[in-house]
């Protein structure tokens, strides 16, 4: 009896981190989306914050343990670098497409991520869970059919499927980076993980800030407003990075 209310109550809880999760994207999505509407392309700059915020909590913790990562620093560098190309490129669609399309059309990772894990961790899954897959998939045929219709009504600086295509890859990236992620947790540590992929996304998104996105930065109009969507998108991500470990340590990353 007590085993089934404390699998009940840890069922309860993974159900209700998981719904700060997707509060978290959809708190992200608001400010990306927003910033996008004002004319603010600097979706490399609005991921450094997060992983800036990710370094400043985290890395004080790592250090303090005092303990050698239990991983290899170049397989951290290398999650970060696709976690890094998928919030850019998912931050990137804004600039073309609507808030309601990147949104559904981010939900492509499960798929990804099935077959990531069906065949680099040997996961399996149910019948059912491969009809909800399936199903999530016409969803987003749909998604895109749709804006395929609409391209022509759209006004001139839109491109609907451009920035339909831009989410689509950046979820593959996503993809990587989560399975990346179970693998890490499952064998390691959470903070060390969380901490690793701060700092190396921190020092990723800094170097293609200055290679790409200088120009774009310096043309910001700095006001209250932009800087509350700023911070508004880093804590956004920060609350994402920080529980979607625990999710994926306790139940399978499929997850939409």
């Amino acid at each position: 009896m007590e085993t089934k209310a404390k699998d009940a109550w840890g069922l309860a809880l993974v159900l209700f981190l998981g719904q700060l999760v997707a509060f978290s994207m959809a708190a992200a999505s608001f400010a990306s989306s927003f910033l996008a509407n004002l004319g603010v392309n600097t979706p490399l700059t609005q991921s450094f914050f997060a992983y800036l915020l990710l370094t400043l909590i985290y890395v004080p913790i790592l250090l303090h343990r005092r303990q050698k990562p239990r991983i290899p620093w170049y397989w951290y560098l290398a999650l970060a670098f696709v976690d890094v190309q998928g919030n850019y490129l998912v931050v990137k669609a804004y600039q073309y497409s609507s808030i309601t399309s990147v949104t559904l059309l981010d939900c492509w990772t499960v798929v990804w991520v099935i077959i990531l894990t069906w065949y680099a961790l040997g996961t399996r899954y149910s019948f059912w869970q491969f009809v909800g897959a399936g199903t999530c998939v016409a969803g987003l045929g749909l998604v895109l059919l749709s804006d395929a219709k609409s391209t022509d009504e759209q006004d001139g600086g839109q491109m609907p499927l451009l920035g339909d295509a831009l989410v689509i890859a950046g979820t593959v990236c996503f993809a990587f980076s989560n399975v990346g992620e179970e693998y890490c947790v499952k064998k390691n540590d959470r903070v060390e993980l969380i901490a690793m992929l701060g700092l190396f996304g921190l020092f990723v998104s800094a170097i293609q800030i200055f290679i790409f996105e200088r120009k774009s930065l310096e043309a910001v109009a700095w006001s209250p407003t932009m800087i509350s969507l700023f911070a508004g998108f880093a804590v956004a991500l920060l609350v994402f990075y920080t529980i979607t470990p625990f999710v994926l340590k306790v139940k399978f990353p499929a997850t939409c």
